[in-house]
């Protein structure tokens, strides 16, 4: 499949408007001290189904024919993105079907449920995942729509920097976490378009750092089964989005386990909203790299807020 480009940004977002909220950016007076930096946070934890993961499953649902929605989709997830697809099917009234790790957070399994989806659970692998994935589609025939590497979808996730930007205009700094890389390739599509001189920087957990090492080494690396709090950033790059990640991404910070649970801490204490682990990441790295963003308008893109309130990481 071929990159996607701005064009397929603006044509996701006229075809998502209809299914997605177009989320607020909020602004923190602490967190503007303690950075020494304007940050302006876009807020996707109010999305639909929790997270930004709605915008690129719903484009790749609405996008698919008659034909092809007749056999339903399915994917594998650990949690939002499966989420995201299994609501997106149901508002086209097509069968969904999620493959998630066992470990996956329970508020994540019932939503799955909720929104209709069934789900095959497997080991908690990235080669598991595919394999069961694998397994499901040879059995019912559905569409797969991966939970990044596919143009449909990083052309979703890129509307929702190209919100933050047409909202916030002459942004330094643009940062977004990296896992699976739609996001933050999504992001950079949208930045060079419309803001070329604003710099895209990616965050991810020091525990789940392959984007990093594969940057350094020059080559997509594949981490199998990281360990890090940050459950939805333990995905490796994709060929689409290591392609992104090579070339466009300004750089990569990263944040140990104790700075990303303090940052979700925070970010709950002063801005009274809920984010998920994997949400706080660019907050971490931002305040452990103060050096990088001191005296700058940043965009933060705070991607979902999907939480088990019986397993808080702080309690």
């Amino acid at each position: 499949m071929s990159l996607p480009s701005f064009d397929d940004v603006c044509r996701a977002q006229d075809r998502i408007a209809p299914w997605i909220h177009r989320t607020p950016v909020l602004t923190s007076e602490t967190f503007d001290a303690m950075s020494c930096a304007q940050l302006f946070f876009k807020c996707e934890n109010f999305q639909k189904a929790g997270a930004f993961k709605s915008r690129g499953a719903v484009n790749a649902v609405f996008g698919l024919s008659e034909t092809e929605a007749k056999r339903g989709v399915a994917t594998h997830s650990s949690g939002n993105h499966g989420m995201a697809l299994a609501r997106a099917a149901a508002c086209r009234g097509i069968d969904c079907t999620v493959v998630m790790p066992e470990t996956a957070p329970q508020p994540k399994i019932d939503a799955v449920r909720g929104y209709g989806g069934q789900i095959v659970f497997c080991e908690p692998r990235n080669a598991a995942r595919q394999e069961t994935l694998d397994a499901v589609i040879a059995d019912s025939g559905a569409n797969f729509v991966p939970p990044y590497d596919d143009a449909r979808v990083i052309a979703g996730q890129g509307s929702c920097a190209k919100e933050l930007l047409e909202d916030v205009p002459d942004l330094d700094i643009v940062i977004a976490p990296v896992g699976g890389g739609g996001l933050i390739s999504g992001t950079a599509l949208s930045a060079r378009a419309l803001s070329p001189a604003t710099r895209v920087i990616a965050a991810e957990p020091a525990n789940a750092d392959d984007a990093k090492r594969s940057r350094e080494a020059g080559e997509r690396l594949v981490e199998d089964a990281p360990n890090t709090i940050a459950d939805g950033l333990k995905a490796s790059l994709g060929e689409l989005t290591w392609q992104f990640v090579a070339t466009e991404i300004d750089d990569i910070l990263l944040a140990d386990e104790a700075e990303i649970v303090e940052a979700m801490r925070l970010t709950w204490q002063r801005m009274k909203i809920i984010i998920e682990p994997s949400c706080a990441v660019p907050l971490a790295a931002i305040l452990r790299h103060r050096d990088v963003f001191a005296d700058k308008r940043v965009g933060v893109i705070l991607t979902g807020g999907n939480v088990d309130l019986q397993r808080l990481p702080w309690a």
